[in-house]
């Protein structure tokens, strides 16, 4: 039992110590109108609901975010979600950079994104197969061959 109690002991110490571990990804400056992408009206209420957290400067930290371990994933997730597609910077991208992500967004909107664990902790950004295509289609029909 003695062995137990140091143990978890030693698990709740870790814990404490970590929070002052902070990973900052500080909110980019607000995006100029004529950087953003220009979204048809059935697309942005898609994209408002399941992309936006990760991929825009418009995050939308969640209480947990603050808490590590879990603040170390939430924020890495959302530091390479922009690093590979940021809608806020969308016409910054050169033509080229639009294709790939644009080919991107193909190819994982089916099976990958929203990520798994995002939907499991917020269900209400999972979109409906119907969705999906909606936006498969949007972007294929951006893409210039």
């Amino acid at each position: 039992m003695k062995a137990f109690l140091i143990g978890l002991g030693s698990i709740v110490a870790t814990l404490l110590l970590l929070q002052f571990i902070k990973i900052d990804i500080p909110n980019p400056p607000k995006s100029a109108k004529a950087d953003k992408i220009d979204l048809p009206a059935n697309i942005k209420p898609l994209f408002d609901k399941s992309c936006n957290d990760c991929h825009s400067n418009h995050t939308n930290w969640p209480w947990y975010s603050d808490i590590a371990p879990i603040s170390f994933e939430v924020r890495g997730h959302v530091k390479d979600g922009r690093a590979w597609l940021n809608f806020d910077i969308w016409n910054r991208y050169t033509p080229k950079q639009k294709q790939e992500r644009l080919e991107g967004i193909v190819d994982t909107i089916d099976y990958k994104m929203p990520l798994p664990m995002y939907i499991m902790a917020h269900p209400e950004t999972k979109l409906s197969k119907d969705e999906r295509t909606l936006i498969k289609e949007w972007a294929k029909k951006q893409i210039k061959e």
